[in-house]
């Protein structure tokens, strides 16, 4: 196996190790944006289902969602655009890098994502238009981005970090051959000789199976799929000193014969660590290779995992997805026990029908107001009789009211943080100094991912 086979396999193995991580993602998403009865259960006979499906099949009818997560990621995320937005000091230079690239939109749905996955990933390309040089930052999202473990929450044992990308044929020649015809007809026939079934081959060779590794290996957009790998490695490198300036160089070994040659240089041989990008094609190709072009001699990417505790990563809303469904089943129980309940029900005794009335009038008189309707008792003394009955006060709306108390002090968006439960007769410093308490259950994710936000600074400046 050669040396890029073996990179390609590393990073397979770090795309396959964040499953679990990307299905709490799927799941926190769902339940965020109001799909909160797709969790996978089992019916009476043991058969897999779904809990939309279980309650559908037994009462007939959709169980109902009452969605508090959204509005609570709304909430954060209003609080962050007008308390934590302009937080950190921007230098002159990177105003208009902000202002070209809407920055304070990509960090607010960043954040969005930070509190649905616990994750927060943008990246900063240095691209040159029309002979111009320009700064790209982009959110990355996590269902095409890999990176091996960590448990550093500053990443500094990262080793090996990646992103997929589905490209059309014409972007990815830009890319990987600009000028250069050849390599471009190269690339063409590359994604035109049946690349599935190369794909195929590539995965037996290297021993990973394809059909559980397809969001990886394949584009499901009919688009080029070419993954980006970028690892941290050593070389051999000269430091020399140049005795004329006095300056230091790092130069590669490969330039020790004509260093050598130069009195005025000295040198002495050493290890450096860099970072390497490649390109490949699900089939093994390496489209292109290059080191780090960037100033800061690292990789493109600014990452951001939360809490990062024993290296797992857990979102904002794992935390009251339980109280929201506990919320939903019961609105559904009082929508049941409402639909079931007798309401205006007539007890009219066939014994005490006048012979002279249809049903049809005696209903249409029953609901006219002031209307007479006369009957005709029998030794029983039957009469009409509407049945009505209040069967939702068993505590179901006390229940209700503690769950939602309960969502408020797990998450820490309280109703002082919504702008709710504001006492008119109070001053505004008072009602200030209410939501600044009740928001600091949050200042660790706002803290978080402002630091975020710093280090994505600091890498735009080191460009």
């Amino acid at each position: 196996m050669t040396n890029n086979n073996a990179i390609l396999r590393a990073a397979y193995s770090a795309w396959s190790a964040a499953n679990a991580l990307r299905s709490r993602r799927l799941r926190n998403k769902r339940f965020t944006y109001g799909d909160q009865w797709s969790d996978a259960t089992t019916d009476a006979e043991g058969n897999p289902t779904t809990e939309e499906a279980l309650i559908y099949h037994k009462y007939g009818t959709a169980p109902i969602t009452n969605n508090v997560l959204r509005q609570m990621v709304k909430t954060i995320v209003g609080r962050f655009r007008a308390e934590h937005l302009r937080r950190i000091s921007e230098p002159k230079e990177l105003k208009a890098i902000a202002q070209e690239n809407a920055v304070d939109e990509l960090d607010s749905r960043a954040l969005e994502e930070f509190l649905i996955s616990g994750c927060c990933i943008q990246r900063i390309d240095e691209t040159d238009r029309l002979g111009e040089k320009h700064v790209e930052v982009s959110n990355v999202n996590l269902a095409h981005f890999f990176m091996n473990h960590t448990t550093d929450p500053l990443n500094r044992d990262c080793e090996i970090v990646g992103q997929l990308h589905d490209l059309s044929i014409a972007e990815l020649i830009k890319r990987v051959a600009p000028g250069n015809k050849k390599k471009a007809a190269w690339v063409r026939r590359l994604y035109s000789d049946a690349p599935d079934e190369r794909t195929l081959q590539f995965c037996t060779a290297i021993g990973t199976d394809s059909q559980s590794g397809s969001p990886f290996w394949f584009s499901r957009s009919n688009k080029c799929r070419v993954i980006e790998v970028w690892t941290l490695e050593s070389q051999e490198v000269l430091l020399c000193h140049d005795k004329t300036t006095a300056k230091v160089t790092v130069m590669p070994i490969s330039m020790e014969k004509k260093i050598k040659a130069d009195p005025h240089i000295s040198y002495k041989w050493d290890i450096a660590t860099m970072w390497r990008c490649r390109w490949f094609t699900p089939m093994g190709d390496v489209l292109t290779t290059f080191d780090s072009p960037y100033s800061h001699r690292s990789h493109p990417f600014v990452v951001k995992f939360y809490p990062l505790t024993d290296g797992e990563v857990h979102g904002f809303i794992e935390d009251v997805i339980d109280q929201q469904k506990y919320i939903n089943r019961l609105i559904t129980i009082v929508d049941r026990i409402l639909s079931n309940s007798a309401k205006g029900v007539l007890l009219y005794p066939e014994s005490a029908k006048p012979g002279s009335l249809s049903w049809n009038t005696i209903l249409r008189i029953w609901n006219e107001t002031g209307g007479v309707l006369p009957y005709s008792p029998d030794g029983s003394l039957a009469k009409p009789e509407q049945v009505s009955h209040d069967n939702t006060n068993i505590g179901i709306f006390e229940m209700i009211n503690l769950q939602m108390k309960l969502m408020e002090n797990v998450s820490g968006v309280t109703g002082s943080l919504q702008g709710q439960n504001v006492n008119t007769s109070g001053s505004a410093s008072l009602y200030q100094s209410q939501a600044a308490n009740s928001s600091i259950a949050l200042y660790d994710i706002f803290d978080t991912f402002n630091n975020f936000r710093s280090l994505r600074n600091q890498k735009l400046l080191n460009l």
